[in-house]
């Protein structure tokens, strides 16, 4: 069986990988103290502040080969912050829907501050 897959009474059910980091994006983005995903530029080290759209290019996603969800988050966080307390808010919120969502464990969710930004 594929990964993301499982198997019921009536089939299977296989979930796209860029599903779940879309909808585990647009859970990060909804917490306190995150102002969104970022993007790191390979050329100059600098992170960009991404779209809404493009939300799924701040996330790495991994499911193993049985189905444990492994997530990696760059975002960018609002100037003043405690990081500690975002991190722990971001990371209770993911694991909670998303393993709500997907009928999957979350086993690990690294997350790495790209940067900081004032919010008026």
């Amino acid at each position: 069986m594929m990964k993301g897959s499982m198997s019921t009474d009536l089939g299977i059910i296989t979930i796209n990988p860029e599903v779940i980091a879309k909808y585990a994006g647009s859970v990060a983005v909804e917490c306190f103290g995150i102002v969104g995903m970022a993007a790191v530029s390979v050329k100059d080290g600098m992170a960009r502040l991404l779209k809404k759209e493009s939300l799924t290019h701040g996330i790495q996603l991994d499911i193993s080969d049985d189905n444990h969800i492994t997530l990696s988050f760059h975002v960018i966080v609002s100037y003043g912050v405690n990081i500690l307390s975002v991190s722990d808010n971001l990371i209770s919120n993911v694991k909670y829907k998303v393993e709500e969502f997907t009928g999957m464990t979350v086993e690990k969710i690294n997350i790495f501050v790209e940067g900081v930004r004032v919010i008026d």
